[in-house]
């Protein structure tokens, strides 16, 4: 097993149009947008990983790397808290070893949305139909 990261940065009202979300829409492949089901991610071309590790603390480690680098601009005061953030990373590593999806969402100032994912892989609890993007056709 191992798992993808994935992120969106993009328009809070972007996040509101959930056609572009669903894999059945026809924008869905080509749509950077979070999809509305993080397995979906998985669905999505390779080149949208941004990351594959086996080894649950490098994974988390990139988690908490994308997290920190916006924490100044979360919206809330509360989500901005570096110990919070300390804690969420320990947790991800946690859920990354034992084959959990790791997904992280934040609203930021200027009405902007930032999405952080690690999808588990090959296969995913979930949706173990779904074929890892790296194995796909292109």
């Amino acid at each position: 097993m191992h798992h993808h990261g994935y992120t969106w940065l993009g328009s809070a009202h972007e996040l509101l149009k959930d056609g572009p979300r669903r894999p059945l829409h026809p924008e869905f492949r080509s749509s950077k947008v979070v999809p509305l089901e993080c397995a979906h991610w998985l669905l999505k071309p390779a080149s949208f990983v941004q990351g594959t590790w086996s080894d649950a603390d490098q994974a988390a480690e990139w988690f908490g790397r994308q997290t920190r680098s916006h924490a100044a601009s979360f919206a809330s005061e509360h989500d901005r808290d570096s110990v919070r953030l300390v804690v969420a990373v320990g947790r991800a590593a946690e859920r990354v070893a034992s084959g959990e999806d790791v997904v992280g969402g934040w609203y930021l100032t200027g009405r902007r949305f930032l999405s952080v994912c690690l999808v588990a892989c090959s296969p995913h609890r979930m949706r173990p139909e779904i074929a890892c993007p790296a194995d796909a056709p292109a």
